[in-house]
């Protein structure tokens, strides 16, 4: 089995549960860990995959329950770094269908310092790149570029997901899309949500908005649906593959289980690029990462509610 290095933020959310979505009116906050990468760190481990997570926290207390959240999700926070500045924080608020809006406090995931000591351990292993902070300027920023071509180099095999924030991006969103480029044409695989794939390709229709990426260079996308399932695309083929139904609590954190299940799938195979040229494989993987993702919005925050193998594969 593939070690998957899941490269980005961690961070406590905040969430106002069951005060609808204006955080203006939010009064009682209940602290959960969270943060991208991380999320999709603990999903491939719950599954029974090999996870090591990139990133940095804050030398305080919130930093320290979030490394414990890991560790006791199996994630390897051996690469972990811990900063003088105070852990980057999201305010979560949550509407009666599960659907979220986010304030950010950044602060300590753009501290990470690249470490030149990695790169051999990307060699025939995965890299996973969740971009929510990771684009915004910063230690993080160089340390996370210097990463993926790192990557490139070692051959590994590479995942990326825009983790798009309207509030990171107000008004700036053309800064955001440039710099997704170049992760979307090297990536072997891509995962979006349908505002995402709009944004980055500047098209409304789906097949549209994947043959435009497909043309800056990736491979095999998928556009998560939400209760419709996830468009599957490669170059010559795309299919809509249904989801299960279920009754959401909370999104937060549901394409991040989607896309850890995804590749802990492509982490058991020997040759995880082989799984890019055939469809019937990759279908059926992500049959699988819908129900993950299904399952994960029927509880309250993102870690606590990831599915383990048995909820998934049995």
């Amino acid at each position: 089995m593939k070690s998957i290095y899941c490269i980005g933020e961690l961070l406590i959310d905040f969430v106002a549960e069951g005060q609808g979505n204006d955080l203006s009116k939010a009064n009682t906050f209940v602290k959960k860990p969270g943060g991208a990468p991380a999320n999709v760190a603990c999903a491939i481990s719950k599954l029974g995959g090999k996870s090591k997570f990139i990133g940095s926290v804050g030398r305080d207390p919130f930093g320290t329950f979030l490394l414990h959240v890991l560790k006791e999700n199996n994630v390897d926070v051996s690469l972990a770094q811990r900063s003088k500045t105070f852990t980057t924080l999201a305010f979560v608020s949550l509407a009666e269908d599960g659907e979220r809006d986010f304030v950010f406090s950044r602060g300590a995931d753009k501290k990470l310092k690249y470490d030149s000591s990695v790169k051999k351990g990307f060699k025939g292993n995965m890299v996973h790149l969740g971009a929510a902070t990771a684009l915004l300027g910063g230690g993080l920023e160089e340390a996370y570029g210097r990463y993926f071509f790192d990557a490139l180099t070692q051959d590994s095999f590479i995942s990326f997901d825009p983790n798009y924030r309207g509030d990171l991006w107000r008004d700036d969103e053309a800064t955001f899309v440039k710099k997704c480029m170049p992760f979307i044409e090297k990536s072997h695989l891509c995962k979006f949500s349908l505002e995402e794939a709009r944004l980055l390709s500047g098209q409304t229709d789906l097949e549209a908005c994947c043959d435009f990426l497909h043309e800056v260079g990736t491979q095999v996308i998928t556009i998560t649906l939400g209760g419709e399932g996830t468009l599957l695309s490669t170059n010559s083929l795309k299919k809509t593959i249904p989801s299960i139904s279920v009754t959401p609590l909370d999104t937060t954190g549901a394409g991040d289980a989607f896309i850890g299940c995804l590749l802990y799938q492509i982490s058991t195979l020997d040759k995880a690029l082989a799984v890019l040229d055939d469809f019937d494989v990759l279908t059926k993987m992500v049959e699988k990462a819908n129900v993950a993702g299904a399952i994960t919005t029927t509880g309250f925050g993102a870690i606590p509610s990831l599915p383990t193998y048995g909820q998934v594969f049995n």
